[in-house]
């Protein structure tokens, strides 16, 4: 697979490089670049592009909530906080709601944030 650029050939090595839970990270980065990005898309009435990334995000909830290890408790919890952003980017994609974007934001930058935090705290062996 040819990278049309330098910026994608960096960031393909970042992610090849990047431990499981870096990738958890940029995976909720990418959400919430993408939730803006629909933000922005319905101010303009670009309906199509709005809808187009909202799928992104929507694709990211998903793969968050598919590699949950069940094992854990609080998994139960994150998949049902997963569905429910799933559900409500949804709405918003039918609706052209950024109200709704608004909520779910918070909740996926919150989410990111600690989990940013989580991933500092050093493994006891």
């Amino acid at each position: 697979m040819a990278l049309k650029n330098p910026y994608e050939k960096y960031q393909n090595n970042a992610i090849m490089a990047a431990r499981p839970e870096e990738l958890t990270l940029m995976l909720y980065n990418g959400a919430i670049k993408f939730i803006n990005q629909a933000k922005l898309f319905m101010d303009e009435k670009n309906i199509q592009k709005s809808h187009n990334v909202l799928m992104r995000a929507q694709e990211i909830i998903a793969e968050l909530n598919a590699t949950l290890n069940m094992k854990y408790d609080i998994s139960k919890n994150l998949r049902s906080m997963y569905e429910y952003i799933l559900n409500r980017l949804m709405e918003a994609n039918m609706k052209k709601d950024t109200t709704i974007l608004d909520e779910v934001l918070e909740y996926v930058t919150e989410l990111r944030d600690a989990w940013q935090e989580a991933i500092k705290i050093p493994k006891k062996k």
